[in-house]
């Protein structure tokens, strides 16, 4: 076989293991709230729970994901019911205060207290969840001014 067709073909075959671009929801946050939200997701690590960031799709400076499953990072989203009656449910990572929501497949984490609401879907492939928000808890600190601390 040619070393050119040999060459190609590991290329392909490269490319078919590879995770693509991963669908995330945008939100449609308010003016203010997006650019609040833009340098807070510049600045997440490039892993979390050791699974590289990758691509979304659309692309969008609100949104972030890694690994796959994905864990699924947005910015800018409204607070998820029954928050308002959780605020004694509020647990804190590295000074950063959360809500946690169970789901089918994981956990969804929402701050609380911020200036904006930030929210990190874990898929429980990576039990423990909350191990995630170690990762991305010093990026919100930095970048997500705090107006109430956990009760």
């Amino acid at each position: 076989m040619p070393k050119v067709l040999l060459a190609a073909l590991g290329l392909i075959l490269l490319a078919g293991c590879s995770a693509g671009p991963t669908p995330v929801p945008v939100p449609t946050p308010a003016p203010e709230v997006a650019a609040a939200c833009e340098p807070l997701v510049k600045a997440l690590p490039e892993k979390v729970l050791d699974a590289e960031r990758r691509k979304t799709e659309p692309v969008s400076p609100l949104t972030s994901a890694y690994g796959d499953p994905p864990i699924e990072v947005t910015c800018g989203v409204t607070p998820p019911a029954g928050m308002a009656e959780a605020q004694s449910q509020c647990f804190e990572v590295n000074g950063v205060g959360w809500f946690a929501k169970e789901v089918e497949n994981g956990v969804i984490f929402t701050t609380i207290g911020r200036q904006v609401y930030f929210e990190v879907a874990v898929p429980s492939k990576y039990a423990p969840e909350a191990n995630a928000l170690t990762d991305v808890s010093d990026a919100v600190h930095r970048f997500n001014k705090l107006i109430t601390p956990c009760t």
